[in-house]
């Protein structure tokens, strides 16, 4: 199979530094909206990379559920192997691709835990099989069989037949942004990136070469 000759030319928009708001937030909620409106496949859907303590990277895929004016929520259980790194080394990088609009976003931050509370009210909008299976898988870890799994979310169902409550090792996280980049398809690979950058707690809007 020869990969060399697969690629696409990109042309439908274009991006200048005065197309985008000053704000990246704002940037990045309106790109979010029109990706929503679009009907792109799994619009929310972001790749988490990380660094472990031994300094390996690792990434996978995320579903981001809350975009606030301090950074970019998501959910996790705590001792998974994103769990465990970044607790070792409290940063991340997130990207999400719509290529049904040829862009891309690049997300780059410190990352903190959200409170208790904040997990909590979260958690009870979960349904009730996803809030048993928080509780059920001791996620990234080897297990004998899928079946050892279901038995044991099924003995944990009949413990918690209605309310099923938070576990503690399952809460949020929230990525700081100190960097970010829009990235618009072009024709001739020459494709439109706009950077922000946070300086003295000031956003610096600037194009980059592709």
């Amino acid at each position: 199979m020869d990969l060399h000759n697969i690629r696409q030319d990109y042309s439908k928009q274009s991006l200048s530094v005065a197309d985008c708001s000053d704000d990246p937030l704002v940037q990045f909620r309106s790109w979010l909206n029109e990706a929503m409106r679009a009907q792109v496949n799994e619009p929310t859907a972001m790749n988490v990379a990380t660094v472990n303590e031994q300094g390996q990277p690792n990434a996978r895929m995320v579903l981001l559920k809350e975009i606030n004016d301090c950074g970019f929520v998501f959910f996790s259980n705590y001792h998974s192997r994103k769990g465990r790194a970044l607790a070792a080394n409290p940063f991340a990088a997130l990207t999400f691709f719509w290529p049904e609009l040829e862009r891309q976003v690049r997300i780059e931050g410190k990352v903190n835990r959200l409170s208790e509370t904040d997990s909590d009210l979260y958690f009870a909008t979960r349904p009730y099989s996803s809030r048993i299976g928080a509780w059920a898988s001791h996620q990234s870890e080897v297990i004998g069989s899928k079946q050892e799994l279901l038995a044991k979310a099924t003995l944990i169902g009949v413990k918690h037949p209605l309310n099923v409550p938070r576990p503690p090792h399952w809460g949020g996280y929230i990525v700081l942004p100190e960097l970010l980049e829009f990235w618009q398809g072009r024709p001739s690979r020459l494709h439109d990136r706009i950077q922000y950058r946070l300086d003295k707690q000031q956003w610096i809007k600037e194009r980059l070469s592709p």
